[in-house]
């Protein structure tokens, strides 16, 4: 369990900072919609991370803290240094957000199993957050 919460913790800093990425470098039709958007699901990813941390830390596990530790073990991949359209972004960062879904609720059932309520209680959370972002992310791919 202990991995797969590092391999997490690493998804969400990856993710993090590719969503500051795309903040900067999204152009085109609707920018000062999607550059605030991505402001804030930037900063609630952010918010994420430190939970995800510290629960770890909570229950006895040692959080993965460095970016080379982050690189190796995440699986969502970087956005390069090019502007990129939100059309192209939103794409991008819905594939994420299943991602981090599928994690997030393998994570709970192996919590369930372990009996580490924490854990559990934590993923809910998460899966709610993710399921509505896919949600409204899924709308605007009409």
């Amino acid at each position: 369990m202990e991995q797969k919460m590092n391999e997490f913790l690493s998804d969400l800093i990856v993710f993090y900072h590719k969503l500051q990425c795309y903040h900067w470098y999204v152009k085109g039709e609707n920018f000062f919609m999607v550059h605030t958007t991505l402001e804030m699901l930037y900063e609630e990813v952010k918010l994420q991370v430190d939970e995800v941390a510290e629960a770890a830390l909570m229950i006895g596990f040692a959080p993965k803290a460095t970016l080379a530790d982050f690189a190796k073990l995440a699986s969502i991949k970087e956005a390069k240094n090019e502007f990129v359209t939100p059309k192209t972004v939103f794409k991008d960062i819905l594939a994420d957000y299943q991602h981090l879904l599928e994690s997030t609720e393998a994570l709970k059932a192996e919590a369930e199993e372990g009996e580490i309520n924490l854990i559990s209680v934590k993923a809910d959370n998460l899966i709610e957050c993710y399921s509505k972002r896919i949600w409204m992310l899924s709308q605007s791919q009409m």
